[in-house]
């Protein structure tokens, strides 16, 4: 009788189906790292010359990295087990009818057609390591924004630009599964918006893993020109195994002058997942970046997206939250660095911890001497549902100059017995006054999200909440 390699959870049914892998209808490379699957795999993309030298180097350099020594332990993460590439016997299409049915039925479940329709300008959508699914609404294209596969446009029109911009903001050299990434990259999306042009509805990409044992390491390249507004939206989830998966993307983001780009994600990985992302983004003068995230999944996390606000009146609005429930470790946070003068960064994170789950904010604010009257404002929050969870806050603040104003407040708290109290005595439940309570604490991040996001993510709240009374 075959091993059974997924977990029963009733709680994340939404998200939790799966469907089986066989030889007919999906390509996967052999477990492991080596030199061979990488050229494997390279093949598979037909990368241009650089590309292929490119991974080489990357593979290289991830066996001269060491595993971070700090943070969250990776000893359940063997890459020896992970399955780097896997793919559907299909072809990407811009036409849902044509997508293969049980791909289409996944996201159908997950509500990705609906919300095309209803809210956003296009959509591309990833399964395990390609993308099945690519379309954007003929009213933006005849703007001149790009919005395609990372692949396609490598090879196309903009292969000049991509070749400029790939991983110079995340290198090879920065850690271990940044080199991991950039080695086994596949899938992902590219977005450029030309000067002046904004774009009124959001774009979107979803990311589906449904392979156990399985990587994701896609890659999102987003160049907004001057003057420019995007907002760009990636959404994930996996089902449960017993066995690890691994997420280590990668997210580059170049905001131009006098640009504005807002980046919002709601992660939901499963919770065998080790999420191990890197975002980074760099602003020009005048420029805004608005980072809003979520992070509701997975076993563990390493997840500290960056801003590099390098023009004079540069600004960032980081937004997020943290909910770490049993068996989760989630090391999330920010960084940002301050360069131009009258440069301003705001960041504002919430942390819930239920059921011996662990949540750790760390924020690095780093103001560069160059960086005159540069203001930054750090505030986080931490909300701990029972006496056997943990929540930690790690600030680092490096200010070289004196012409600065640099705030850092941190609040870490239980929910009121009074508070449920009074909520039971309108007639709710404990379990539902304790939901709605910390779907409270979380408003500032919902409040930022479009409306069907908002909604999925009280939803996840709600699931996470299931069984927290005791």
């Amino acid at each position: 009788m075959k091993e059974k390699t997924w977990i029963d959870d009733v709680d994340r049914s939404l998200y939790d189906f799966r469907y089986g892998y066989d030889d007919e209808h999906y390509y996967k490379v052999n477990e492991g790292l080596t030199p061979e699957i990488v050229e494997t795999i390279s093949r598979e993309k037909d990368d241009p010359a650089w590309m292929r030298e490119f991974r080489l180097k990357c593979l290289d350099l991830y066996y001269k990295h060491r595993l971070p020594n700090w943070g969250p332990s990776l000893d359940g993460l063997n890459m020896d087990n992970i399955v780097t590439y896997v793919r559907p016997n299909s072809k990407m299409t811009a036409k849902w009818e044509e997508v293969p049915a049980e791909i289409k039925e996944t996201f159908e479940k997950l509500g990705i057609p609906q919300a095309e329709r209803d809210s956003l300008a296009g959509v591309g959508a990833q399964y395990d390591s390609e993308l099945v699914y690519h379309n954007m609404k003929a009213e933006v294209a005849e703007k001149g924004v790009i919005y395609s596969d990372l692949e396609s446009a490598m090879k196309g029109e903009y292969a000049d630009m991509i070749e400029e911009h790939f991983m110079k903001l995340l290198t090879p050299y920065d850690h271990k599964f940044m080199a991991l990434h950039g080695a086994v990259w596949s899938g992902g999306s590219f977005v450029y918006v030309p000067k002046g042009v904004k774009v009124e509805i959001p774009l979107q990409s979803y990311f589906r893993l449904n392979a156990p044992g399985a990587g994701q390491f896609e890659h999102t390249l987003i160049i907004v020109d001057e003057g420019a507004d995007l907002h760009f939206i990636e959404g994930c989830s996996a089902p449960k195994y017993n066995i690890a998966n691994l997420h280590a993307g990668a997210v580059e983001l170049f905001v131009a002058k006098n640009a504005r780009l807002r980046y919002s994600t709601i992660e939901n990985w499963s919770k065998n997942m080790y999420n191990l992302n890197s975002k980074r983004a760099l602003v020009e003068e005048g420029g805004r970046m608005e980072f809003v995230s979520g992070s509701f999944g997975s076993h563990v996390s390493y997840l500290y997206p960056m801003t590099i606000l390098k023009g004079d009146r540069s600004s960032l609005e980081y937004t997020g939250i943290t909910f770490a429930g049993e068996g989760q470790n989630l090391d999330t946070g920010m960084k940002v660095v301050h360069i131009g003068r009258d440069t301003k960064s705001i960041v504002s994170s919430k942390g819930i911890s239920k059921s011996g789950g662990t949540s750790t904010f760390r924020s690095s604010v780093e103001i560069r001497n160059t960086a005159k009257n540069a203001k930054s404002t750090v505030d986080c929050a931490s909300l701990m549902l029972d006496d056997i969870s943990r929540s930690d806050t790690i600030p680092v603040m490096d200010v070289r100059t004196q012409d600065a104003d640099v705030g850092h407040e941190a609040k870490i708290g239980r929910i009121s017995d009074d508070s449920i109290f009074y909520l039971m005595s309108r007639g709710m439940s404990e379990e539902e006054a304790r939901a709605m309570i910390v779907s409270g604490f979380a408003d500032n991040v919902s409040k930022e999200l479009p409306l069907e996001y908002a909604i999925e993510m009280n939803n996840l709240i709600r699931l996470e909440m299931v069984g927290s009374i005791g």
